[in-house]
């Protein structure tokens, strides 16, 4: 059996639910591994608290960024198309918007207000193929499952910028809160899965857990964590604006997914509502990249 190249995370995460592993497990292994390795990279060097373990703060982080986020994502990997996962995860920063606007009463841009309503409209066009032609209530699922993650996922970047916890190294912290949102995806698998364990012996499987431990969690999710704390909490989720067209088409070449016209018109339109939400930060971005440029 050929072992694929992974071009996308997305499309990693189908790979490995697709080769048989239960998917609460195999996200369980992948964030705990992730996050005791660094810890203990992060004790040696900088000898990083052990108190960390037992904060509450990056317990809860943990229970949005990773346990809620992943929890949705692997099982509805299952039934969605690893390019369907990736424009419906693309909703994240209007999520984190709303919550910013509604939850914590912060003023909403015109843009930002533009922005929700053409990515929600992108989300019914991508869900409308299915719901006219199949009306599969297992792919329907996943995708309310996705965008349930995304709740999660926003309330633990906001969590995660207002956490008591910022004089300690980020890879620290991203670390804690990987372990614990490992453990919490181990508790629900243990009531939740009966999985075969030879189906963990699985070159494809044994690749997608590999590459989604160091390149998306030890590395990816260090850096999000980072600009998180360090940043506007809609900014680091900007990277979603590009992972949906590169997961719809690592999908279309490499795993024989579905690529229609109707999935590439809601993702380009879903891409276009996060860009609008995020209109203000971008030309802010530009202005100071433009003075830094400019001779004295």
């Amino acid at each position: 059996m050929d072992v694929p190249h992974f071009r996308d995370y997305f499309l990693a995460i189908k790979l490995g639910v697709d080769a048989g592993a239960s998917p609460f497990f195999s996200a369980g292994l992948r964030f705990f591994g992730a996050g005791a390795l660094l810890f203990l990279l992060i004790r040696i060097k900088e000898r990083a608290p052990l108190a960390l373990l037992i904060s509450r703060d990056l317990f809860l982080v943990g229970t949005g960024l990773t346990f809620g986020t992943f929890a949705t994502l692997y099982w509805a990997e299952q039934f969605v198309s690893s390019g369907t996962a990736a424009v419906l995860s693309a909703i994240a920063p209007m999520m984190i918007l709303g919550m910013q606007t509604f939850g914590l009463k912060q003023k909403m841009q015109p843009s930002a207000m533009m922005g929700c309503a053409v990515g929600i409209i992108g989300v019914f066009l991508l869900i409308l193929p299915n719901l006219s032609l199949s009306m599969n209530a297992h792919w329907l699922s996943g995708c309310f499952a996705i965008i349930l993650g995304q709740v999660f996922y926003a309330g633990g970047t906001l969590y995660a910028r207002r956490s008591k916890e910022t004089a300690v190294s980020p890879i620290a912290l991203n670390a804690v809160q990987m372990m614990h949102g490992g453990l919490l995806l181990f508790v629900l698998s243990f009531f939740t899965e009966n999985g075969q364990l030879s189906s963990l012996s699985q070159p494809v499987f044994l690749l997608s857990l590999l590459y989604l431990t160091v390149v998306g969690s030890m590395i990816g999710h260090t850096l999000y964590y980072y600009l998180v704390t360090k940043t506007n909490p809609v900014f680091p989720s900007t990277w979603l604006y590009i992972s949906p067209l590169i997961a719809v088409m690592a999908g279309f070449l490499f795993y024989g997914e579905e690529l229609s016209r109707m999935t590439l018109i809601g993702s380009i339109t879903i891409i276009a509502g996060t860009i609008l939400v995020n209109a203000e930060a971008l030309k802010s971005l530009a202005r100071k990249r433009s003075l830094a440029r400019k001779p004295y």
